[in-house]
């Protein structure tokens, strides 16, 4: 019995640091959970003026609504749709009333229809402000010849538009036959229920396999 003390230690140890973290796992899914019923009741509630200074954190997701034309300077994103297939987010520059430009992302354009006119100038968008964070090592540099970009990189769109590096997502029709893709919390990761189960089943199978280490060790003895 003395030599089954060490494993059966060992097991249970194993077990409780294993079970504590699909706990914390769960707790962080309740703060999740909140979080993103947060930025859900944000996206959704009435739309402002356009702030002086916008900041990336401070107004991310913020619902505005900015009046003025668009100047004919554009980009295009790759993306592609479930049920679709791939097209393009239109990233329109947009002079306000007040003479400030900002980038307008006006929705989803079929790779068909990219090469049509888009003769709307002027508009009054509502929209959420985003700084989406789509850049990683493996995106490619964007084809300025063609105007396609492969990702939504504010700060590089703003530069190559000349535009203050403020991008408004456009929630209201633009016209031109661009679809709006709107903002919504589902881009927000929350894998902390997988994380939980992922835990708790090596628990289990840790439980699993100090139970069958001690059966071994008893056969042994017997």
């Amino acid at each position: 019995m003395r030599r089954m003390i060490v494993p059966v230690l060992f097991g249970l140890c194993g077990m409780a640091v294993l079970v504590s973290l699909g706990v914390w796992q769960l707790q962080r899914l309740a703060w999740k959970e909140s979080v993103l019923a947060e930025i859900d009741a944000r996206i959704g509630s009435a739309p402002v003026g356009l702030p002086a200074m916008p900041d990336a954190e401070a107004d991310k997701f913020l619902p505005v609504v900015v009046a003025g034309r668009f100047t004919g300077d554009q980009l295009d994103v790759l993306v592609s749709r479930k049920q679709i297939g791939p097209g393009f987010r239109v990233i329109a520059v947009l002079e306000t009333d007040a003479g400030r430009r900002v980038m307008v992302d006006r929705g989803f354009l079929t790779d068909e229809a990219r090469g049509l006119p888009r003769d709307v100038v002027v508009v009054e968008v509502t929209g959420n402000l985003v700084w989406p964070e789509e850049v990683d090592g493996f995106t490619p540099a964007p084809d300025l010849g063609r105007g396609m970009w492969f990702a939504r990189d504010v700060p590089a769109m703003a530069e190559a538009l000349n535009t203050e590096p403020v991008l408004i997502v456009a929630r209201s029709l633009t016209g031109d036959g661009i679809e709006p893709m709107p903002v919504d919390s589902s881009a927000v990761p929350n894998d902390h229920m997988n994380y939980a189960i992922t835990w708790f089943l090596l628990a289990f199978v840790w439980a699993g396999m100090t139970g069958l280490l001690l059966w071994r060790m008893r056969r042994n003895v017997e």
